[in-house]
């Protein structure tokens, strides 16, 4: 599997429009046991856009975040935005695929959408197995998505929102079936405020004070709601980001460990060193080595 060297930074791929139907925030396409060389897909990469992927059927293997996933048929995948994403090799697929954006899921008509836990993926789920009924009810929906996709007109955004919600929201009801944890609390707004103000600041603030800061409240009261309804403390959040994006960059990349520790807002490597092994157990030298012999 392709690693990145040292000096490469992470691609993200910045979603490319159908120009010819004129949709500039969702696809669809379909593939009938067809094989598309992209080598840059086969190193890691970022996808500025979801991605949902239906296959019929397909054999081969792709990551996500560090997990394998064997391809099976009758599987449907997804990934959101700013996931590290990798293919091992390229190989005859059946099925569809769908990429949309975040701007698509701002329109008002698409608003409902980000609700749904296919969306919202609570679980960092990537895959459901689909019945035959399933499949039965997926085909249908995507040819109906792939037919209005194709036919242009002043209805055509209306038809293909109304045909996603179903589509989304049936597979919705898959995932919290396959997905058994119990389900989150509508009582959570603070903390997904809170999540989602550590995924876009993670590198430059480390403190829960400067989060509270940001959110106008008291570290106090973050602290207290955060902790009531994850069960971790507000830091914690913040350090298993930090681990998380640690260990894409020790497997997925070629940069010191110094290099990364500077990525990620440390000023001092040494701190991060520690940072890490207390966090994980193993210093960061010694994950990318045992990680990597995993996997070979």
């Amino acid at each position: 599997m392709h690693t990145l060297s040292s000096t490469q930074q992470i691609p993200v791929h910045a979603f490319e429009p159908d120009e010819a139907v004129g949709n500039k925030s969702f696809t669809i396409a379909q593939s009938e046991g067809g094989l598309v060389y992209e080598p840059n897909l086969l190193t890691p990469h970022r996808k500025a856009y979801y991605l949902m992927v239906f296959l019929k059927h397909n054999r081969g293997r792709h990551w996500v975040d560090m997990v394998p996933y064997d391809h099976e048929d009758n599987i449907f995948y997804f990934t959101t935005p700013h996931q590290i994403l990798i293919k091992e090799e390229p190989s005859p697929t059946w099925g569809s695929h769908l990429t949309f954006t975040d701007e698509f899921l701002a329109l008002q008509q698409n608003a409902a959408l980000r609700e749904l836990p296919l969306i919202q993926n609570p679980y960092n789920g990537h895959q459901l197995r689909l019945s035959a009924a399933d499949v039965a009810v997926v085909e249908e929906l995507l040819a109906k998505i792939q037919a209005e996709y194709t036919r242009p007109g002043e209805w055509q955004h209306q038809m293909l929102s109304a045909y996603l919600t179903v589509l989304l929201t049936y597979l919705s009801r898959l995932y919290t079936e396959q997905f058994t944890a119990a389900e989150p609390s509508d009582d959570k707004l603070l903390l997904k405020t809170y999540q989602a103000h550590i995924e876009e600041y993670y590198r430059e603030l480390h403190e829960v004070g400067a989060y509270a800061g940001r959110l106008h409240i008291s570290a106090g009261h973050l602290s207290e709601v955060v902790k009531a309804q994850s069960g971790k403390p507000a830091i914690k959040h913040i350090h298993e980001r930090l681990v998380l994006e640690a260990r894409r960059l020790l497997f997925h990349t070629q940069q010191s460990v110094k290099e990364i520790a500077f990525d990620l807002g440390f000023s001092d490597a040494s701190y991060f060193n520690r940072f890490f092994k207390r966090e994980t157990g193993v210093a960061p030298a010694e994950y990318r080595t045992s990680i990597r012999k995993m996997y070979q």
